[in-house]
């Protein structure tokens, strides 16, 4: 790891295709800047994303990187901190493809405590395709297929995430540049599963989320003293359904990753010819 890493060292020479505006600029450049101040570099650092805005992120960002298909980034991402434990690995999503299609996936990661960070773009819409309901939109949010409002209730991805067992909830608002680049910071440190839900407004196809929604309701944490360790003080948090809250709401400070809980700690990403049937006991949980 280098020390002397800026986040633009992180920048591809890709230029990104979001609506200008987009939240997901911000919570990229957030996630550049934490990397860089954690000691990261591009060539210790795998990103792995799956489909929807937040999809290419790994394209415009300088380092391994894969870009997978819907809801399947968390066991890509699982799979190579297993192989490699030695690096830095960082999964993006968004709202739907994490909460929906990756529900599943979301659980598993969650309760693993793979050591890696998981940062999800939550725009309470779907925008790569045009303005339909997602799972963390409002009941009575009104699109071109909803147009009552999808009639159920939104997805509670913290909630989700606690009674998963999660060692670190995080939510961040990708408008806040230096707050956001600090609570990723720390999901990164974290010793284990690392998930932030970051507020990151579609400016082209939901005017309710908007950053003015966001500069105006979120409630910092950190000034209201709020315990991160405190799991009851968490669940009230996160419960709350009056407030929206930006900062740590839950951290494990005795956190045991998955690979020092079963000694995974050489580079398993290539098995040599003739390896022991015992050995691959660990890998065959995961398929």
């Amino acid at each position: 790891m280098s020390s002397d890493v800026r986040f633009v060292d992180f920048k591809s020479d890709k230029q990104p295709t979001w609506c200008p505006g987009c939240g997901d600029f911000g919570t990229m450049n957030g996630m550049m800047k934490a990397l860089a101040n954690t000691g990261n570099d591009p060539d210790n650092t795998f990103v792995v994303a799956g489909i929807g805005c937040s999809g290419k992120i790994g394209t415009y960002m300088h380092s391994y990187a894969l870009h997978g298909v819907h809801g399947r980034a968390l066991p890509v991402g699982t799979g190579v901190k297993m192989a490699r434990p030695d690096i830095e690995v960082m999964v993006a999503g968004g709202d739907g493809d994490g909460y929906s299609i990756g529900a599943g996936h979301f659980v598993h990661a969650v309760r693993r405590n793979v050591d890696m960070s998981y940062v999800v773009m939550d725009n309470r819409i779907y925008g790569l395709t045009k303005g339909q309901a997602s799972p963390t939109s409002r009941s009575d949010f009104e699109t071109s297929t909803t147009p009552e409002g999808p009639q159920q209730p939104p997805v509670n991805p913290l909630a989700l995430a606690l009674s998963s067992g999660a060692s670190f909830i995080a939510q961040s608002f990708s408008s806040d540049a230096q707050r956001h680049a600090q609570i990723v910071q720390e999901a990164i440190e974290h010793d284990g599963f690392g998930f932030v839900n970051v507020f990151s407004p579609c400016v082209t196809f939901n005017d309710v989320d908007t950053y003015d929604y966001f500069r105006d309701t979120l409630v910092d944490l950190e000034e209201e003293g709020h315990d991160p360790n405190d799991y009851d003080a968490a669940a009230d948090v996160i419960l709350d359904g009056e407030k929206e809250y930006q900062g740590v709401i839950y951290q494990d400070e005795n956190s045991v990753p998955y690979h020092e809980q079963h000694g995974v700690t050489e580079d398993m990403s290539e098995i040599p010819d003739g390896a022991p049937e015992d050995g691959m006991d660990l890998v065959r949980e995961f398929y």
